[in-house]
């Protein structure tokens, strides 16, 4: 089968692309398997791509590209769902070159790896290519309007992957989906050439986009309360994002510079991870928790906040990490002196850490999941096509349980209004 993955933008570093690499990856062992980015900001991804699998760009952002001198780069998209956080970027061209793509690929099917990508997607999937959309934020993170087009389009998927299986249930309630459209299959990591932590040195590590949503301060607010108990214990912080300043500014203020680092991205992390103890994440929601998988594999035992909704789906508390209150500071702090005390809880933890990833989260298992999903919709798509029976057309939205209540209200109540009429039209014309 020719599959083909459509990225908002491989060429740079993030969480959806490292997995999706990770993925077409092991896919491509499987099945015939490309890589397609929307935009291109320079020559070579930050990345690299898998072995085997091509990468192409549809829209060159790079100062001294033709595209960027294109009119319909400077026109707002009109496609392209205006409460995704990416909305600002898709103009026209990218819109049309999307459009342009989807109507000439040869490929059997084609797995969105963005929410706004997979409404594109549903609108213009051409028919007979198997649509499968990827949910990498979780449902309660988008907005009300966002949710509204999700509802109107996301029918027209074929398939709905999320990360989580918490996730699979709110997107089929909040998006009235049927059950089976909707599948849980997390992320996968492959295995590192690192040499796993040994736990003796006592470095706290934590990584990410330094954004309020990982909520670091809360994390240096955990390790400022052991800090005086605990002098020889260290935080490194990995990773760039609008929160920096203001975390330099609270590390400073709290007389921990030299304590507390803010490392900067680095990349590959493997080698970082397991110049640590223990692996920290304060998130105030997950919608997997990639580098508590990617700790793990490097045999570091993990505290998660247990919030929304992927910590607790990875981490078995008490066995290879713990999980604390999302809002409690204090817990934080005492899971934090409890790892820091025990040296061979934190070995035996990160042990069980390595197995459960290597048994859970292999890249081969995932890419297992994902050939049979795209078997079982080929022999669905085949059958219906052989019985005659038509998919709903592309550019109609698909009306929702509610939404065809209120239609049919509407009708029966225009056909009411329209015999009232001629009843009262009979009695004026009665002699």
């Amino acid at each position: 089968m020719r599959i083909a993955f459509l990225l908002h933008n491989a060429y740079a570093i993030g969480g959806t692309t490292r997995t999706t690499f990770n993925l077409a990856g092991s896919l491509a062992e499987l099945h015939d398997v490309r890589l397609v980015s929307v935009f291109r900001h320079r020559a070579q991804p930050l990345l690299e791509p898998p072995p085997g699998v091509p990468l192409t760009a549809l829209v060159d952002r790079r100062g001294s590209a033709a595209d960027m001198a294109d009119p319909r780069a400077r026109q707002p998209g009109i496609h392209f769902p205006a409460g995704e956080s990416r909305a600002g970027q898709y103009h026209r061209l990218a819109e049309q070159r999307i459009i342009d793509w989807l109507a000439r690929t040869d490929a059997d099917a084609v797995i969105s790896a963005r929410t706004g990508l997979n409404v594109l997607l549903a609108r213009f999937g051409p028919p007979g290519v198997l649509r499968i959309g990827q949910e990498h934020l979780t449902h309660d993170s988008h907005p009300h309007r966002l949710r509204r087009q999700l509802r109107l389009w996301y029918p027209h998927l074929d398939a709905l992957v999320t990360m989580t299986r918490a996730d699979a249930r709110a997107h089929r309630t909040g998006l009235r989906l049927p059950h089976a459209m909707v599948e849980a299959i997390p992320n996968s990591v492959p295995t590192t050439t690192a040499p796993p932590a040994d736990g003796a040195a006592k470095v706290v590590v934590a990584a990410g986009r330094l954004t309020r949503v990982k909520r670091y301060d809360m994390l240096i607010d955990a390790f400022a309360r052991v800090s005086a108990q605990r002098p020889d214990w260290s935080l490194r912080i990995y990773g760039e994002g609008p929160e920096e300043g203001r975390l330099a500014a609270d590390i400073e203020r709290r007389g921990l510079r030299g304590r507390v680092r803010l490392m900067g991205p680095v990349t590959p992390l493997d080698p970082e991870w397991a110049k640590g103890s223990i692996a920290a994440v304060t998130s105030a929601q997950e919608s997997f928790g990639m580098t508590i998988v990617e700790a793990m594999r490097c045999g570091l035992p993990v505290i998660s906040t247990d919030c929304p909704h992927g910590p607790r789906e990875i981490l078995r508390d008490g066995i290879d990490g713990l999980l604390v209150p999302r809002d409690d500071v204090r817990a934080y702090s005492a899971a934090l002196l409890r790892l820091m005390d025990d040296a061979q809880l934190r070995t035996r933890m990160g042990a069980a850490a390595r197995e459960r990833v290597a048994r859970a989260f292999a890249p081969m298992r995932a890419a297992g999941r994902y050939d049979g999903l795209l078997t079982a919709l080929r022999a669905r798509h085949d059958a219906r096509a052989s019985a005659g029976v038509p998919g709903p057309r592309r550019s109609d939205p698909v009306l929702g349980p509610a939404a065809l209540y209120r239609a049919t209200g509407a009708l029966l109540a225009r056909g009411a209004v329209r015999r009232l009429r001629r009843t009262a039209l009979g009695r004026t014309q009665r002699p």
